[in-house]
């Protein structure tokens, strides 16, 4: 499965659209799936942290997975998030990723229960031994409180359909050892975007991107230079959109996210508890001006 060609480029870490009583609003799912196709994103990434992937249910996981690969039609890869803190559940979500077609899992470092390195070794290897379906790795250690350390990564990156990793801890010197010593056809992108262009340029093949979900023309054009090398072109994207990527984490994702796209008119303003609306009238502002700066339309 190594042969695999991997998926380069700009993800959209995809938010879940709800209305305003925190049900799924399926319909506009399919709509932002369409509009990113239009739009120049590389692959659909759900359920992950910027779909709330922690208070979704198990048979909503299932549907906007499948509504996912359904809409994206092959057009595009869809990368499903599939992880948990309990192995035998990750195993349950990777089987259905595989039964409805999606192109690849993302395995976040289970969280809350403090696993070791051993503990994540064998977590990720016992997924990728259960279900035949590529899997990257997903390592976010602000979430998660466990780290996925290089090597770790490296032991995992030998176990042939763990395919790449999510590298989402800001910490370029971490993917650069990962980039230098891990096998020929294994993924490294970047989950942080106020660091993405770093990673890309030393080698890393995309970016997994919060701030594609507003911006998904310049985070293409982006990710397209730095993966080619294109470090002028690059650096001046990235200059336009560190407002932005800054300004999405005024508060925890995917609050500034889904109040931005609501702004911008593409989804209702649903959002589930524990996280609540942004509510905040300094960020509201500066998060309108970001989007102007871009050439963004902002209904309200």
């Amino acid at each position: 499965m190594r042969g695999m060609n991997p998926i380069t480029g700009s993800i959209v870490a995809l938010v879940t659209p709800m209305f305003e009583d925190g049900s799924v609003d399926f319909d506009s799912l399919r709509s932002l799936i369409e509009w990113h196709i239009s739009e120049g994103t590389d692959c659909i990434g759900v359920v992950g942290t910027s779909g709330e992937s922690p208070t979704v249910n198990v048979q909503e996981h299932r549907d906007i997975i499948r509504a996912a690969v359904e809409q994206a039609k092959g057009r595009v890869p869809v990368m499903a998030g599939a992880g948990a803190n309990s192995t035998a559940e990750a195993i349950e979500l990777s089987h259905f990723c595989k039964e409805v077609g999606a192109n690849c899992t993302l395995q976040v470092v289970p969280y809350y229960n403090k696993p070791t390195q051993e503990g994540m070794y064998r977590h990720f290897r016992a997924i990728a031994e259960a279900v035949d379906i590529p899997m990257v790795l997903y390592n976010v250690p602000g979430r998660t409180v466990a780290d996925l350390q290089a090597e770790t990564v490296l032991r995992l990156a030998e176990i042939p359909n763990i395919v790449g990793i999510k590298e989402a801890s800001g910490n370029i010197d971490r993917a650069a050892q990962i980039l230098r010593a891990a096998p020929e056809g294994f993924a490294v992108y970047s989950g942080d975007d106020p660091t993405a262009v770093a990673l890309m340029l030393l080698g890393g093949h995309g970016n997994v991107s919060v701030t594609a979900n507003v911006a998904p023309r310049q985070m293409h054009a982006l990710c397209t230079a730095a993966i080619a090398g294109h470090a002028k072109e690059a650096a001046q994207l990235h200059f336009k959109l560190m407002d932005i990527n800054r300004l999405l984490f005024a508060e925890p994702n995917p609050i500034p996210v889904k109040w931005a796209l609501q702004a911008m008119g593409k989804i209702a303003g649903g959002i589930r508890l524990p996280l609540t609306p942004l509510s905040n009238a300094e960020h509201q502002q500066a998060l309108r001006a970001a989007l102007s700066a871009l050439g963004i339309p902002v209904l309200h």
